[in-house]
């Protein structure tokens, strides 16, 4: 059957948030005053998937290649606007101040970027009733059936896979080289607003140089992935280690 859907501008989707950005998005929210956060999170990349592995082949465009250790990772980067209550550009109509300009992943919502993934109304943030009656979302086939939300998650997944490089650069450039195992959680880096904003200046000028396969630490709070990571030849650290690792602004968040 196809999904309904028809926004109730209840602004549950507008409050605390980790809202994903390209690198000119981050730079923008930065230069509004916001709050950018770093994700970083590792897959062991022993070898390539198999060319009918989609979710794998997804995962290897929207990542670059490095190594822990003796293993190789692929590292997948994801820059966040962070924020506590609501978003700073939601009005008091539950209105977007920066309706025209807002970042791409507000205007796929509540579609879903990933194409091996399924939008499940029960988990978002969204009442109801908005999904009750409305426009068609989503056809019988998959496919979105507004093409403005079309283009947007086309927009937004194409970003994401021409990005790998400039990420990799970015985190050359922050001295960033801890990542959570995917699926498990993630480490998470607050820079000053100074900081990443020169460094994804540079990333975007082409002043940045390119990144070495430098060695990456694999940040897990189980004992037995850890060990298994070691095993396979990989660098690994507790979670709760984190704070002690004499580097500043690092957690790790673990998945909703």
């Amino acid at each position: 059957m196809p999904l309904h859907f028809s926004c109730t501008m209840c602004g549950r989707c507008c409050h605390g948030l980790r809202l994903p950005l390209s690198v000119r998005e981050a730079l923008t929210w930065l230069d509004d005053g916001g709050s950018v956060e770093v994700f970083c999170e590792a897959v062991p990349w022993p070898e390539e998937p198999d060319a009918d592995n989609g979710p794998a082949w997804h995962k290897r465009k929207r990542s670059f290649l490095a190594m822990s250790g003796h293993l190789p990772v692929r590292v997948i980067v994801t820059l966040v606007a962070s924020f506590d209550g609501a978003c700073p550009n939601l009005r008091d109509d539950m209105g977007c101040g920066i309706y025209a300009r807002r970042p791409t992943a507000c205007r796929i919502y509540p579609a879903e970027v990933n194409p091996f993934v399924s939008v499940e109304p029960a988990i978002k943030l969204c009442p109801p009733e908005a999904w009750q009656s409305g426009e068609v979302l989503q056809n019988d086939d998959g496919s979105w059936a507004d093409p403005v939300v079309a283009t947007a998650v086309v927009k937004r997944r194409e970003d994401d896979y021409a990005e790998g490089a400039a990420k990799a650069q970015l985190c050359t450039l922050l001295g960033i080289r801890e990542a959570g195992l995917s699926n498990e959680g993630t480490v998470a880096y607050a820079p000053s607003a100074a900081h990443l904003r020169g460094a994804l200046e540079a990333v975007v000028d082409g002043a940045a140089a390119p990144s070495p396969d430098d060695d990456w630490l694999l940040v897990s709070h189980r004992l037995r992935t850890m060990w298994l990571l070691e095993s396979a030849g990989a660098r690994s650290m507790q979670a709760v280690d984190l704070a002690g690792a004499g580097r500043r602004f690092i957690s790790f968040v673990e998945p909703d």
